[in-house]
């Protein structure tokens, strides 16, 4: 995509985010190393780890114990989901000032659009003391360290940002196919291993290997993604920064219990208490489920599964409970193993196009209105320990287990349409505030011209 408009798209990334933030959250961890532990108990594998963990070769994904074998001063730290959050929108807070244009696409990372800042902003400054600006003030308000990459695109934003972390690089215009040259095709988003394989089968093991390549041999195996690929590989990949609320296409819950469950009357209240749970999500975001599946993993790691379609589009509690009942009884039938893990999905959703109203004329108004009467009084009114309601199942769960009342922050990873709608407002008008972003960016502006 080449355009007479030279993109210069930002990304930033929280660095080691979990272990930063847990940093944050006690000043006395300042300097050591530091990782996360994720699992039942907070001790199963590395989720994150600093740099100074990394030093002695703690990795993501790595047994804890292997972890303190390596690092005997290292810190394990049990994960905060909550604070997670919190920081995150904090940073995010800090971000939105810089830009009119701001996508994030996880809970530490997002990208911001920089293409007009050159005869707005940097003219009494440059693209490097502008980004320092703003990791000097995420690392002073928000207390943790961020890397960013500047390029034409975000794809090249974030291997910037790879080749940077700790610090800030900018690729510049015309620089692009000199930085990619000596990269791994691997470093690439979304490059799945199938890829790889047929690019090396082709020589490709770079970019620079990419670029010496026919761009119609690129396109007769791979199609367009195989033009964007050559594109991007020769440095005219020029690509705008869009924001995009996509509508959802599956909820999902995937919990490892406290212990492993001996008992599959107990799994079962479970799984139907989370299954009310997603129902009530369903029902206040206006969609209905047509397919939904139930996955039991033992305390042997094996698994057993069941699916199931609904003739129509659903949205009533008693009708996706019962078939979620039927489904565990057919599947659990024979088994002698704990419960270790319950994963619940619904997907091939639909809209539900019903306004809530206590008194409406359709069993989809009236549930609809429960629903968000619900998540309004258990929002305002609960506590962790003590909801202001719960379901007959979310009871039941609660007086057959102690663990469950007082239930874990799930992982904050969120799907990027509810991260936009969280920090700016509405699915349906998410540059409603443009106005208010650029007034923040032209103050932000004067202030820096002040500075520097």
């Amino acid at each position: 995509m080449s355009t007479d408009l030279k993109n210069r798209i930002l990304h930033v990334d929280g660095d080691s985010f979990f272990a930063s933030c847990e940093i944050a959250l006690d000043e006395k961890l300042q300097g050591r190393a530091v990782w996360v532990g994720g699992g039942r108990r907070g001790d199963g594998i590395v989720i994150a780890a600093n740099r100074e963990a990394k030093k002695f070769g703690v990795k993501t994904c790595m047994p804890c114990f292997e972890a303190k074998r390596l690092c005997p001063r290292g810190v394990l730290c049990k994960p905060h989901y909550d604070a997670y959050r919190d920081i995150s929108q904090k940073m995010f807070r800090v971000l939105e000032e810089y830009s009119p244009m701001l996508v994030p696409i996880s809970i530490d990372e997002g990208f911001l659009d920089f293409s007009t800042m050159d005869s707005v902003v940097w003219r009494n400054t440059t693209p490097e003391k502008y980004v320092r600006e703003i990791s000097e003030r995420i690392a002073r308000e928000v207390k943790i360290p961020v890397s960013a990459g500047l390029g034409n695109s975000s794809r090249l934003a974030k291997l910037a940002t790879d080749a940077a972390k700790p610090g800030f690089l900018e690729v510049k215009l015309g620089e692009e196919k000199e930085f990619l040259k000596d990269r791994s095709v691997r470093e690439l988003s979304g490059i799945g291993k199938n890829r790889q394989r047929s690019l090396a089968a082709l020589g490709a093991l770079t970019f620079g290997h990419v670029a010496n390549l026919p761009s119609p041999l690129l396109k007769q195996k791979f199609g367009i993604w195989g033009t964007q690929l050559w594109l991007f590989a020769n440095g005219l990949w020029n690509e705008p920064l869009l924001l995009a609320v996509k509508d959802r296409t599956t909820i999902s819950s995937n919990t490892t219990l406290p212990y492993d469950e001996p008992d599959y009357n107990a799994a079962l209240t479970f799984a139907l208490s989370e299954t009310t749970r997603l129902t009530g999500q369903l029902r206040r975001e206006q969609l209905q489920v047509r397919e939904m599946s139930l996955t039991i993993r033992f305390e042997d790691f094996s698994e057993v599964g069941g699916t199931h379609r609904f003739s129509a589009p659903q949205f009533l509690n008693s009708i996706i409970n019962a078939h979620l009942e039927e489904i565990f009884h057919d599947i659990m039938a024979g088994q002698g193993k704990a419960v270790r893990q319950i994963r619940i999905a619904f997907w091939n959703l639909a809209p539900l196009d019903t306004q809530p109203t206590l008194w409406g004329r359709t069993d989809a108004e009236r549930w609809g209105a429960l629903d968000d009467a619900a998540h309004k009084m258990n929002s305002k009114f609960s506590r962790p320990e003590k909801p202001a309601l719960m379901t007959g199942a979310q009871l039941a769960l609660r007086q057959l287990d102690d663990a469950h009342k007082n239930p874990k922050s799930k992982c904050p990873f969120v799907p990027q349409r509810e991260m936009v709608k969280k920090l700016w407002g509405t699915d349906a008008d998410p540059l409603a505030h443009k106005g208010d972003w650029e007034n923040r960016l032209a103050k932000v502006s004067k202030q820096l011209q002040f500075n520097h």
